[in-house]
């Protein structure tokens, strides 16, 4: 049975822990204003981002394809980046005194949409087109799983002490 739960911690830590939560979700939600203006959160502007719109003329931006070296860095920085990110969350989320199979829920589901997502993200740039709709779906739920695990820890953290 767990009895630490982050409501009981000292104040000055449940300071730092919201004070990293709000700097941690102003670089989420700005990489995810970044995705919108690079895909405009549509199928085929992911597509579009990854293996370039040569072939469109009539494209307000031209966009091409991106290179092996360019694809790697990509999924290697958001591989590694992503899972530590969503990893400390997922610590913070075990110890708000909250529903368990929601809290494994989210502790665990960001870090397969990591995978998913990036994954995804490097098959349709090998040319499974299709995995553009997998990508879509894992990145939203990635998006929701962490906007909802940093709801229930500002829960946790402005919940009094029994």
């Amino acid at each position: 049975m767990q009895t630490n739960y982050i409501h009981t911690w000292a104040k000055e830590l449940k300071l730092l822990v919201g004070t990293f939560i709000v700097v941690l979700s102003i670089g989420f939600y700005s990489g995810l204003s970044f995705v919108g203006e690079t895909s405009s959160f549509s199928s085929n502007g992911i597509q579009e981002n990854y293996l370039g719109n040569e072939e469109n003329e009539e494209a307000e931006e031209m966009k091409f394809k991106k290179t092996d070296r360019h694809m790697l860095s990509v999924v290697h920085s958001h591989i590694l980046s992503m899972s530590m990110i969503f990893f400390l969350v997922a610590v913070l989320v075990f110890y708000v005194d909250f529903n368990s199979v929601l809290k494994k829920f989210l502790m665990i589901e960001p870090l397969v949409s990591v995978v998913t997502t990036f994954g995804g993200i490097y098959f349709l740039w090998k040319g499974l087109l299709w995995m553009k709709y997998i990508v879509m779906v894992s990145g939203l739920l990635m998006t929701l799983s962490y906007s909802l695990s940093i709801i229930l820890i500002f829960w946790g953290l402005t919940k009094k002490r029994n």
